[in-house]
């Protein structure tokens, strides 16, 4: 399994830990992950890593749609592919929500997921440069013939060429995103998959690879997740430590009636847990909602304990998931090198 890392994207000034990713890069990391919400971009960043880096990919986790149009984010995402000498780049997209679409973007909601299909459906005809670039979606055409139009807009071709471009992947969670995801991307940014279902999330994977019609399939696409590490002794003090941010993100992220991470946690099982802390958190009681985050929906997401228990877990409940890749979040260098050795990645790197 490989490995990544995720650089701090909400903070109030930009630090792009260089020497931090250099020094993963060499312990055998695979990938780097940037994000973005209505700060910092995510893309610019990993202009950045590129020139200090050699081999490590170069991911967006997520590129907001809302805050591009497709034939800018192909541009953006190639450009700095080919800077870095191609095939490095990976273009995680994600819809963001509603909240910052229109309040930060300006730009409507809609239809999300038309609007996902024809962003990625754009980006592919782009690279795949089999002609001038023309789509007619639900929710993107190009040319632009809506309101305001001059009429005079015409098909175009990327200048650019591709000898490797740059991957697509999407993070999504709900049913039809899934199934979309695995028919049209390269990859997906798993968000709400645990060991309970993943005979779930399978079956959506395989009905979207027979949707390709290509004969896609699982040695075609890649699945990354994500997981907290913490080496510690005090196993009920680092719950107590990661509780606070999913109760934010579960009781508060979003609208009350629009919560992608509240929908998420009812996927993995914990529907009860989830509704109390959406509850509590829009009351205003927020350390209550932060008591209601279950010690057991931490410990099924994470990785905490000394290093024996880590390794048993990881080796009872993580190795055999379905991922190619994980993305290790933890404050702790020791972190970093334990996951390292547990999969191997130096010896990975040297070959």
């Amino acid at each position: 399994m490989k490995l990544g890392c995720a650089i701090e994207y909400a903070g109030r000034t930009v630090d792009v830990p260089v020497e931090k990713v250099k020094w993963l890069e060499s312990l055998g990391y695979d990938s780097v992950w940037t994000a973005e919400a209505y700060g910092s971009d995510t893309i610019t960043p990993l202009a950045y890593l590129a020139a200090h880096t050699e081999r490590i990919r170069l991911g967006t986790g997520v590129i907001q749609v809302g805050a591009r149009t497709p034939t800018m984010t192909a541009m953006q995402l190639a450009t700095v592919d080919q800077m870095a000498g191609g095939g490095r780049v990976i273009g995680g997209l994600g819809l963001s929500g509603p909240q910052i679409v229109e309040g930060w973007y300006g730009t409507p909601w809609g239809k999300p997921k038309d609007r996902l299909r024809d962003y990625v459906q754009i980006i592919n005809k782009i690279y795949a440069r089999e002609g001038y670039l023309e789509h007619d979606g639900p929710e993107i055409q190009l040319p632009y013939q809506g309101p305001g139009a001059s009429g005079l807009g015409k098909p175009l071709k990327s200048m650019l060429h591709f000898p490797q471009k740059p991957a697509i992947w999407l993070g999504t969670g709900a049913p039809e995103m899934v199934k979309m995801t695995a028919e049209l991307a390269d990859g997906w940014l798993a968000f709400g998959m645990r060991r309970g279902n993943v005979d779930t999330f399978k079956a959506w994977f395989e009905e979207g690879f027979a949707r390709a019609g290509n004969g896609k399939g699982y040695d075609d696409f890649e699945i990354q997740g994500g997981i907290s590490v913490t080496i510690t002794d005090d196993v009920k003090g680092a719950f107590q430590a990661n509780k606070p941010f999913i109760a934010l993100y579960v009781g508060g992220m979003g609208h009350p009636t629009l919560n992608f991470h509240h929908k998420r946690m009812h996927r993995e099982g914990w529907g009860e847990a989830a509704d109390r802390i959406l509850e509590l958190f829009q009351a205003g009681k927020r350390e209550e909602a932060i008591e209601a985050v279950p010690d057991e929906y931490v410990d099924e997401g994470a990785l905490i304990g000394d290093v024996d228990r880590i390794k048993t877990r990881w080796r009872d409940l993580w190795e055999d998931m379905p991922y190619t890749g994980v993305t290790v979040r933890s404050q702790q260098d020791e972190a970093y090198e334990l996951m390292a050795d547990l999969v191997g990645a130096k010896d990975s790197a040297g070959d």
